[in-house]
């Protein structure tokens, strides 16, 4: 795991987290719901969104093997069947309203396992999400080519005209109903709105007038491909030709080397409505001139031409120095399509080279810099607040809804709280807006340890604001906390006391702090008061409501004390 990590990490990625299927779904729904769940380690990498050809097992463990150097950067070659033998797909002058593009190849003889084929799907579904934008620009279809026969023809129809038996159902529905069938599920209701309020729905059928897909919806099920499907038909349709072609290249390259030539694709004939036909999938290799020099010097290294083009061949750009010995000409394959101009190759000779190897330079630009007025307080407080007694904690910036409302007898909707659209857990569902709760579960966390608990934190809270540009705010806040046998208010009026001492505000009303008796949900009635400074409030501080300390599983009284401290900068 150590080794493989290095690995990653020396490739320009991240293991994220090393997890089984068990562990993830206790994380996430608890461990009642992942006692069947299966344990297989699970390897969760994060790939940058720019590397399409990372996106399967296949492609990683290709990348990873020239990276090492173990194996040869494979070739890619397109079959062009003789005339009159090879696929050829119509598209009518009807999809220019719909889905106007469309491009397809052919997999000969590929064997398939169950992990290759899981593999297979899987990787149609992450470029579904990633470069597709959620089948908007591109929809991807895998046919299993002995089932149907071609010519085939891309349309769009009215939905009533349409029928067919749709994957994994068992009878035949029209392009309505099938609108309707899917509306409620959880996968592809999200794709319904490409297509719904169009007049036409994209369609593609073979010479018989079999169904293959109604992208970007679904396929048919006559055409579906299995573990045993030899000879795989795969269109890919969009409203971005660029993005299809980049589509239809990945899935070819990723898995050609399956088929019975590794590496080979049988070419598909597309016809446009005006009768011009293309060749794809295009497969295109091009060649990049680049100095080397050039490289040298944005990284910051000293590298000579020779050894520069072989980091390059590592990254599966395939390199050789020309001309007078100052010049690499590179080789751009068909599998990377983020190479669009020189400097994200000087950026993959930089990772080859490491960025760990780089020697640290003092830049040639003069500038002293200096600390947030904000932080440079918060710094001075902390060491203050410490000498005081008191044991800094660092909470959770994101907390449940529970902790900043409910628990502290608030409202949701008062507490101005960010949500989080998709939270993973129930622990973070918000931003927190007060950073007592945090303390509160620091305290239910370490009961065990003696009395009194004494601990405070200086962290920023968020809160919603119209006027931000986006739509938020930050604010430093200081809270701190006394746990024991009695509340120990007086230690946290001390605590104030010593805070407004540091910040030289003295106790009156003209300049300085005063405090007022006030009622607030989470304090006990008659032992909460406000804090004025500076001609504003800037808190509370006062007894906690017993309601308040039973919710957060505690059992001796607490008095607390919070603040924004901004306005003492």
């Amino acid at each position: 795991d150590e080794e493989f990590n290095e690995l990653c990490f020396e490739f320009g990625l991240e293991l994220d987290e090393i997890t089984s299927e068990k562990d993830i779904i206790s994380k996430e729904k608890g461990e009642e719901k992942a006692k069947d769940a299966s344990d297989t380690i699970l390897y969760k990498i994060d790939v940058p969104a720019n590397r399409y050809d990372l996106l399967c097992l296949e492609g990683l463990v290709r990348g990873l093997q020239v990276f090492k150097e173990r194996v040869n950067l494979p070739r890619y070659e397109k079959i062009i069947p003789a005339q009159g033998e090879g696929q050829r797909l119509i598209i009518t002058e009807e999809t220019v309203q719909v889905r106007p593009h469309a491009v397809a190849a052919v997999l000969r003889n590929i064997t398939f396992t169950k992990e290759r084929y899981d593999s297979f799907i899987d990787l149609q579904e992450k470029l579904h999400q990633n470069i597709c934008r959620r089948r908007a620009l591109v929809a991807i279809g895998t046919h299993d080519l002995d089932t149907i026969s071609g010519p085939f023809t891309f349309t769009a129809k009215a939905p009533s005209e349409i029928k067919f038996k749709p994957l994994n159902q068992s009878q035949e529905y029209t392009a309505s109903q099938i609108m309707d069938l899917y509306r409620t599920d959880s996968h592809l209701r999200h794709y319904l709105h490409l297509i719904e309020n169009k007049p036409l729905y994209p369609v593609i059928y073979d010479s018989n007038g079999v169904v293959l897909s109604m992208p970007p919806i679904i396929n048919g099920d006559h055409t579906k491909i299995s573990v045993n499907t030899t000879n795989v038909f795969i269109e890919c349709t969009g409203t971005d030709i660029t993005k299809a072609k980049i589509v239809l290249d990945i899935i070819v390259t990723m898995f050609s080397e399956y088929c019975e030539k590794p590496f080979s694709v049988e070419a598909t004939e597309v016809v446009y409505p005006n009768g011009k036909t293309h060749i794809y999938p295009e497969l295109a290799y091009r060649k990049e001139k680049v100095k080397a020099e050039l490289i040298n010097k944005k990284i910051g290294i000293s590298e000579t031409p020779s050894s520069l083009a072989k980091l390059l061949t590592r990254m599966c750009l395939k390199s050789h120095v020309t001309g007078n010995g100052n010049n690499i000409e590179i080789e751009i394959p068909p599998t990377r399509a983020d190479i669009i101009h020189a400097c994200d190759i000087v950026e993959d000779a930089a990772i080859a080279y490491g960025y760990n190897n780089i020697q640290m330079t003092i830049p040639k630009t003069y500038t002293i810099a200096n600390q947030l007025p904000l932080n440079k307080l918060t710094e001075l407080l902390r060491l203050d607040l410490a000498a005081a007694g008191f044991t800094e904690a660092l909470t959770f910036a994101l907390c449940s809804q529970e902790d900043i409302a409910d628990k502290l007898g608030m409202d949701i909707s008062a507490t101005k709280a960010v949500r989080i659209a998709n939270p993973k857990t129930a622990e973070f569902q918000v931003a927190r807006t007060t950073l007592l709760p945090g303390l509160l579960k620091t305290i239910a966390a370490n009961r065990k340890m003696p009395l009194p608990l004494k601990l405070f934190e200086i962290s920023d809270i968020v809160v919603k604001d119209p006027n931000t540009d986006v739509g938020a705010r930050n604010h430093r806040h200081f809270c701190a906390v006394h746990y024991n046998k009695s509340p120990g208010f007086e230690i946290i009026h001390g605590l104030l006391d010593r805070v407004m001492q540091l910040l030289e505000v003295p106790p009156n009303e003209e300049n300085g702090y005063t405090i007022k008796a006030t009622e607030g949900s989470a304090f006990f009635p008659g032992r909460c008061a406000e804090i004025f400074a500076k001609g504003q409030s800037i808190g509370k501080l006062g007894v906690l409501h017993p309601d308040v300390i039973t919710k957060f599983e505690l059992t001796m009284p607490c008095s607390a004390l919070e603040i924004n401290i901004e306005p003492f900068v």
